[in-house]
């Protein structure tokens, strides 16, 4: 039921008004300007105002002023109500915003159109509205899942470029990725990481991770490429990819227009992946809770994909001994607590390793790895 608002201070008028006007919709009646004010930001919200032009403390001029100047109460129609003849009233009125005139003595049936027509006048405006604001929704939706699509494009590409220099990786990056959402969700519960793996840093999280070797793309190919054991001289250049990578993606951020908070954690990820939880690692010897969490997931997915895996340099492992290996990293390369979130969901990690296993790939070898 729509509502009215009658706003006068003549019992008489508010009684005749009320009358005539609630078998039909819900009627509210106030007898000031300062009132009205009040009663149109409660509930019921009025759908239609009936506003006498001469009211205590303020003047139905100065109340639709007021009304019209706020957003909660601009979209209310008001009639006007006068005692003399509407016609110079409304010319006024309609001047400041008033949808109509009425004027005393009231004639029913002249009153119970008027405010027909402007409630179904307001009923079409509001319908055009919503199905607008349906449709920008819709419009505002389309494009941001448009953004976020080629955003993901934007990322995979920068991460294939570090691929597309050292091309036997194959679905690294896609199964590195999933390696890091199943650890995420895994942690997501746990005391010591619920608060940074939120739903939205997830998102962000494993949005980030193919960019986590992007700094390969500034390794020389004779070092990148070798096929076989690295000298310390060359160890130390293939070490430089973490900086290299950290690097760019900063500077990256830093060409945006705002702030991109998916950069700032692929930067994290980046610079920090392969340090190790005893602070063996590098390029900065971190140790511990000091390694950034997004970090401490890549490094374990990364080290996992690079032991099942073929290389130029190395031979892929048997699943039995990969498996070994993380078991054996737990405490000195890994964080204790990502290793038992591993093997709390070993077969999800072996069905995302099947799923996206290279064409070429060989799951079996001798060689002991030497991830890169």
């Amino acid at each position: 039921m729509t509502t009215v608002l009658i706003v006068d201070d003549t019992p008489a008028s508010l009684s005749l008004l009320s009358d005539l006007l609630s078998p039909l919709h819900r009627v509210r009646t106030v007898d000031s300007g300062p009132r009205a004010l009040q009663a149109v930001v409660s509930q019921p919200r009025p759908d239609l105002i009936l506003l006498d032009l001469v009211t205590p403390e303020m003047d139905g001029y100065q109340v639709l002023g007021r009304l019209l100047a706020d957003p909660a109460s601009a979209d209310i129609p008001v009639i006007f109500v006068s005692a003399l003849d509407c016609s110079d009233d409304e010319e006024r009125g309609l001047a400041l915003g008033a949808a109509d005139c009425i004027s005393k003595p009231f004639r029913p049936a002249i009153v119970l159109a008027r405010v027909k027509a402007q409630l179904e006048l307001k009923a079409a405006r509001d319908l055009l509205v919503r199905d607008h604001r349906r449709k920008l929704q819709r419009e505002i939706d389309r494009r941001m899942a448009e953004n976020r699509q080629i955003q993901d494009v934007s990322i995979r590409a920068l991460g294939r470029l570090a691929e597309i220099r050292d091309p036997e990786t194959g679905n690294h990056l896609r199964r590195t990725q999933a390696y890091v959402h199943t650890l995420a969700m895994e942690l997501s519960s746990h005391p010591r990481f619920a608060a940074f793996l939120t739903a939205h840093n997830i998102e962000v999280l494993v949005k980030s991770a193919p960019l986590h070797d992007i700094g390969k793309v500034g390794i020389a190919d004779h070092i990148l490429r070798k096929p076989g054991k690295l000298t310390a001289e060359e160890w130390v250049e293939m070490k430089k990819h973490s900086l290299l990578g950290a690097q760019a993606i900063e500077q990256a951020d830093k060409d945006a227009e705002r702030p991109l908070e998916f950069l700032s954690m692929a930067r994290e990820i980046a610079h920090y992946h392969h340090e190790k939880w005893d602070g063996s690692g590098y390029p900065e010897g971190l140790a511990g809770d000091a390694i950034p969490i997004s970090a401490r997931l890549m490094a374990l997915a990364d080290v996992f994909d690079a032991l099942l895996a073929q290389r130029v340099y190395k031979a892929g492992l048997p699943v039995e001994d990969a498996l070994r290996i993380i078991r054996e990293g737990r405490g000195n390369h890994f964080d204790p607590d990502v290793v038992d979130a591993f093997f709390s969901r070993q077969d999800e990690f072996l069905a995302i390793a099947a799923q996206h296993a290279d064409g070429d790939a060989r799951r079996a070898g001798e060689r002991p790895p030497s991830p890169r």
